[in-house]
């Protein structure tokens, strides 16, 4: 088969590593890739939102099927150009992922159908909103309604923060994605992140995954797409994710059917263990980064062969590795706000534990630069989550010295425990 991977990041690399290891795919195609896929795919340069070119180059080029990476394409409606050019993808369609397309709209699909999650109120003026801060106090969580990129969260610890947000983001902070924001209350609890392959009513649940959102150690500084994750989290009880199996995924798939809006592809659940069980804090509708980049690793079945059952309908019988992976995110001085591009980086040698996902880099003569905020991700697996930490950042001592770059030491740290041998 020939397969067609669209995205450029962290989470489409991890998911052309998995494909690369199928022996149905004969030909893997990374749309637009970047440097570090090349060593797997043929990278092909069109924009991940140029639906007519990507449709083209997918019947021209026989594409048997096309997974979509990113959350933009899907919004704008890729899923529906592909079906409609009777070309096999992998996604939810255009009414489908509103679930992450717009806050308020998830909300509103969760209170309806009792799905556990964060008391809230959704706003365009200022005035109400700031009303309602007062009312409710500090600390309190603003979000713009629409795509952000990831930066359009705020957990305000006092109120002149949270009506400094509502005032920036209905002043434009985020374009059209912050006309509408969304007000809510503030969960306190471990978060973790749950994945899950859905068909319509099929809900096919990963194993969970841990993610750190706030780029300091010691989860301090602004929030950001992720600086680290690992999977499974083993102080997660059992009765939380087979709750949050029973209370969320699978209610929020049933209630898409119901709603005319039948999701299929990768329905994403970021979670909060609280003191009544897991709530929801947020639905995406693809993989998520960087979850994606050490769940996927674990997955002992085909990848392309789960994603065909899961089209058609049947249970994939998902299996995984009983060790623990954890990987942790090399990041551009400066993110998540500026920074400088095309900055070289070390020698990416082989390590006997340790891999590498490569996210923003690109190639020149002397080798691997920067072109992106989060630039790779070094990952590694063991049957103990401290072990494989201390192979990922044994790993990353390649990186010392270099100024340019930066990333969290204490990733996974609040998870090993004294008798964690």
């Amino acid at each position: 088969m020939k397969i067609m991977v669209i995205g450029r990041g962290g989470r489409e690399h991890s998911l052309i590593q998995k494909f690369a290891e199928s022996e149905q795919a004969t030909m893997i195609y990374a749309v637009p890739g970047n440097a570090g896929m090349a060593e797997l795919a043929e990278r092909v340069a069109i924009p991940e939102t140029d639906q007519e070119e990507l449709v083209r180059f997918a019947k021209e080029g026989d594409v048997d099927l096309t997974v979509v990476g990113p959350e933009n394409p899907l919004l704008e409606g890729i899923v529906d150009a592909f079906q409609e050019a009777g070309l096999k993808v992998f996604g939810p369609n255009q009414q489908a992922a509103l679930i992450e397309g717009s806050k308020h709209f998830a909300k509103q699909i969760m209170e309806q159908y009792e799905i556990p999650t964060a008391s809230y109120q959704a706003f365009t003026e200022a005035e109400p909103a700031v009303a309602y801060i007062k009312e409710k106090g500090a600390p309190i969580v603003v979000k713009a309604d629409g795509l952000a990129a990831g930066k359009g969260v705020v957990v305000a610890e006092t109120e002149e923060q949270a009506i400094e947000a509502v005032e920036e983001m209905l002043d434009g902070q985020f374009g059209e994605a912050s006309e509408e924001i969304v007000v809510e209350e503030f969960l306190q609890g471990k978060e973790f992140s749950l994945m899950a392959f859905v068909q319509g009513e099929n809900v096919y649940p990963m194993i969970p995954a841990r993610d750190h959102k706030r780029a300091f150690d010691g989860d301090q500084g602004p929030n950001t797409g992720g600086m680290g994750a690992y999977a499974p989290v083993p102080e997660l009880e059992e009765g939380a994710y087979q709750t949050a199996v029973s209370s969320i995924l699978e209610p929020a798939a049933r209630a898409l059917v119901k709603e005319g809006r039948s999701f299929t592809g990768i329905l994403y659940a970021g979670l909060i263990e609280s003191p009544k069980g897991p709530k929801v804090i947020e639905f995406n509708a693809r993989f998520g980064d960087p979850e994606t980049q050490v769940v996927m690793p674990l997955l002992e079945n085909d990848l392309v062969q789960v994603i065909l059952d899961v089209l058609e309908g049947k249970d994939p019988e998902l299996t995984w590795s009983k060790e623990v992976c954890a990987g942790v995110v090399v990041a551009s001085s400066g993110y998540p706000g500026g920074y400088e591009k095309g900055r070289p980086l070390p020698v990416l040698k082989a390590h006997d534990q340790a891999f590498t996902v490569h996210a923003g880099t690109e190639k020149d003569e002397e080798g691997y630069v920067s072109s992106g905020g989060r630039v790779l991700l070094a990952g590694a697996k063991d049957k103990n989550l401290a072990r494989a930490l201390d192979g990922v950042y044994d790993y990353l001592t390649c990186f010392e010295g270099f100024s340019d770059f930066f990333y969290r030491r204490d990733i996974g740290h609040s998870s090993i425990s004294s008798t964690d041998t």
